[in-house]
């Protein structure tokens, strides 16, 4: 079986990976970003920042969740999907966090908020229940939520081909004028010379992502350089 069709075993979300397989085995692989250092994800210091704002979805991701919701309501919160972008996309609710929830560091420029689907302690409840399923824990869980902190930009007028890297706090995408970034900002996206290389750090999340791409990213990083 090729890994394409291994990694269609790991997450309930076909059509979207079929889109990320496309980008990814066209993308260039940006190995220096991957030697930056990281802190590996300690959710109990960062308290799921990444997760504070909700996360886009696509329409089969949406639905996804939505029948799983309706078919578990003792284990979920009530409909957590919202429209965005003037009803064009999808993506997580959020409500306000409470004491303690937030990091002790949690940046000034993000809103103090949590996605619904959050338990107290910052763990993802479709995460949880997955695992609790015996799935493997990304199975039902979007696309873009275990991804972090990797980036994958798509080709367009800036690039020839999609590139898959992490950002920092001078290339930061989301970074805009009185608003630092998003991925650059949170624990473990931010550079920290008191981490391990980052290719070590998202060794699981690049792993899966060549399962679902058929592209060993994980051996071109790992690659002795000629």
């Amino acid at each position: 079986m090729c890994l394409s069709a291994v990694g269609m075993q790991h997450t309930q979300y076909q059509e979207t990976a079929n889109h990320l397989r496309a980008q990814i085995r066209e993308a260039v692989l940006d190995h220096a970003a991957f030697e930056q250092k990281i802190v590996p994800c300690v959710l109990s210091n960062c308290r799921a920042t990444c997760c504070h704002d909700g996360v886009y979805l696509s329409k089969e991701e949406a639905s996804g969740i939505r029948e799983l919701i309706a078919s578990h309501p003792e284990v979920f919160p009530g409909d957590p999907i919202i429209a965005a972008r003037d009803a064009k996309a999808f993506k997580t609710a959020t409500r306000p966090a409470e004491d303690g929830e937030l990091a002790s560091d949690y940046p000034a420029h993000f809103p103090q908020t949590r996605c619904v689907l959050l338990d107290p302690e910052g763990k993802c409840r479709i995460q949880t229940w997955s695992i609790k399923q015996g799935r493997p824990p990304w199975f039902d869980k979007p696309l873009t939520c275990w991804i972090h902190p990797i980036v994958i930009l798509p080709a367009g007028r800036e690039r020839e081909r999609p590139v898959i890297t992490l950002v920092n706090s001078e290339n930061d995408p989301q970074k805009t004028e009185g608003y630092p970034g998003f991925a650059s900002c949170t624990h473990c996206g931010r550079a920290d010379d008191a981490g391990i290389p980052a290719r070590d750090a998202l060794r699981d999340e690049l792993e899966m992502l060549g399962l679902i791409s058929g592209r060993d990213l994980l051996g071109e990083l790992n690659a002795e350089p000629f």
